[in-house]
């Protein structure tokens, strides 16, 4: 056990048990009495823990100074708070980056986040000592991520647009275009990596398209990091053009369009939301309309769908076109006989 976990576990014994003995500390962490020793006075004399000897319960535990900070200025006790140079944590923040974890694992069937994260979360477990770990394998149990519809990454894949993001490197992707059914030789300036819908995106710089595009990372047939320096596109610019539109489609001329949602569906539909810049209003019907930017209607079209009967497009006619021609193509699916 290293000096920053030492110490966080010290602090964190004598908070719960209000004094602990030296022997116990000793068999808690594991180390010689000199080493025990230089961690509780660095506590108080680096960290201003108000640790103190108390010979009525023969242990060490928080003096009056716990609760309203020792000292004053950076070096203050801030008493519920686990304290090293530049970083605090609550045993709540403690349990809260536990459930982070549980959430991110969710993200990350593949395991490719989590394996680089274990070391950070063994840390945790081991600040908490044996009775928080069992509360936090508990509590990690109640806690339940479903992924419908994922479309898993390789993990080497994923590392090394990791890698390229990190370094600022050039990626030479062997990419296929479902659509058209083709693999292509893209050079691509990685700029962040998006996800949507249980599906990994990369937003890149196309050297050979000259423009911002978006590749779904289950469509990479390889990945090769490169030792050109990437070409540096600033943030603001990649949201104006990737985030703009309707969900992870980017590119095209703005529209707005219109929608109106039965009373029936009202209900839930008033409660979600589409697009950060959406605007809804109820009708005295009892009916919701919403109003959102897209620029590509495919995605758009794709969620109007599974709403059925519920829905009704009311601008642009483009869009109401296009939604009729599905549910009639659907149609025709169940009307036609099966060949």
């Amino acid at each position: 056990m290293n000096k920053t976990a030492r110490l966080y576990k010290i602090e964190l014994l004598i908070r719960h048990r209000g004094s602990v003995p030296f022997a116990q500390l000793l068999e808690a962490l594991e180390v010689s009495p000199a080493t025990l020793k230089r961690d509780l006075e660095y506590l108080r004399d680096q960290m201003g823990a108000p640790i103190e000897y108390d010979r009525d319960s023969n242990g060490y535990r928080f003096g009056a100074g716990a609760g309203a900070g020792a000292g004053g200025g950076a070096g203050a006790w801030r008493g519920e708070k686990h304290e090293l140079p530049g970083l605090w944590f609550s045993e709540r923040e403690l349990y809260s980056l536990l459930m982070a974890q549980q959430l991110l694992t969710g993200l990350d069937a593949d395991g490719t986040l989590n394996r680089h994260l274990q070391p950070l979360l063994d840390r945790i477990h081991g600040l908490l000592g044996p009775a928080g770990e069992n509360d936090a394998k508990a509590l990690m149990k109640r806690v339940k991520i479903i992924s419908a519809l994922r479309r898993p990454v390789p993990p080497e894949c994923f590392e090394r647009m990791g890698e390229a993001l990190m370094r600022r490197r050039r990626l030479h992707l062997r990419y296929l275009t479902r659509a058209r059914g083709e693999v292509g030789e893209r050079e691509v300036s990685p700029q962040r990596l998006v996800h949507y819908k249980n599906t990994w995106y990369l937003d890149a710089w196309c050297h050979q398209r000259e423009r911002l595009l978006r590749f779904a990372l289950d469509a990479v047939q390889d990945a090769r990091v490169l030792d050109s320096r990437t070409k540096d596109v600033a943030m603001r610019q990649v949201e104006a053009e990737m985030d703009t539109g309707y969900g992870i489609f980017a590119g095209g001329t703005m529209q707005q369009a219109v929608l109106r949602f039965s009373p029936q569906a009202a209900p839930w539909i008033s409660r979600e939301e589409w697009h950060p810049a959406q605007q809804g209003r109820w009708l005295d019907d009892g009916s919701w309309e919403l109003s959102l930017p897209y620029v590509d209607e495919t995605e758009l079209v794709m969620d109007l769908l599974r709403q059925g009967e519920q829905v009704r497009v009311l601008a642009p006619d483009s869009l109401r076109d296009a939604v009729q021609r599905r549910l009639a193509a659907a149609l025709a699916t169940y009307t036609d006989p099966p060949t």
